[in-house]
């Protein structure tokens, strides 16, 4: 391929349950107000499966339809600590945010499912040039990935692949990189991105940081 004289751009794969989102944490609020009872009592220090929560597979499925369809829990997740303003600028010094996610895994709510996602994001202002609702990660391409989920990790770097493992308590059994916080993945991926580019500028000149800047800058 002929050298057109701009750096190589910077793809990161973005998840978002677990990375970006807190799931675990407005999931237990649903699961409680369903319950009746007080949510410390359901740990976040959770397994993948839920188990410390009392769930059967067959109830997450149906108690998660439920927090999707009737509690919004899409559109009213917490974002987790530093993660758009990291990803602002990230995407200022020029990577390329692709969000991956495995939502429409289910066979109901895909309208909802991807009206309350893309519009979580706007309202909570995280940076992205793509949103890819796909199961099957590694058939989206990227330089390197976000991702929580042990099975996602796995897979990932089966193929090949670079990823960051988001720090999560059902994760911890995976060895590789990580990041416990959005600090260290936006230091890890600017070396990532310096080493795929040759050159990484972490502040662009004349730009303003911060992922509320947009709406600073309207008046």
């Amino acid at each position: 391929m002929a050298d057109s004289g701009q750096p190589a751009e910077f793809i990161l794969g973005v998840d978002l349950d677990g990375v970006v989102a807190d799931h675990t944490f407005r999931f237990r609020e649903i699961m409680a107000d369903l319950r009746g009872v007080d949510p410390e009592t359901m740990p976040l220090e959770r397994s993948w499966d839920f188990g410390e929560w009392g769930l059967e597979p067959d109830e997450y499925a149906h108690f998660h339809r439920i927090a999707v369809m009737e509690h919004d829990m899409f559109a009213t997740m917490r974002v987790i600590d530093g993660a758009a303003e990291a990803l602002w600028r990230l995407s200022d010094a020029g990577v390329w945010i692709r969000i991956i996610t495995h939502r429409l895994y289910t066979h109901w709510g895909h309208a909802k499912t991807i009206t309350d996602t893309a519009n979580w994001l706007d309202t909570h202002r995280i940076p992205y040039r793509d949103l890819c609702f796909l199961g099957k990660k590694p058939q989206v391409e990227a330089d390197a990935y976000i991702d929580d989920a042990p099975h996602n990790i796995e897979q990932l770097r089966a193929a090949g692949n670079t990823v960051i493992a988001f720090e999560q308590p059902y994760n911890r059994s995976i060895d590789g990189l990580r990041a416990v916080n959005w600090a260290e993945v936006e230091a890890i991926v600017a070396d990532l991105a310096a080493q795929h580019t040759g050159q990484f500028q972490a502040q662009l000149p004349g730009i303003d940081a911060g992922s509320d800047r947009v709406y600073r800058n309207r008046d």
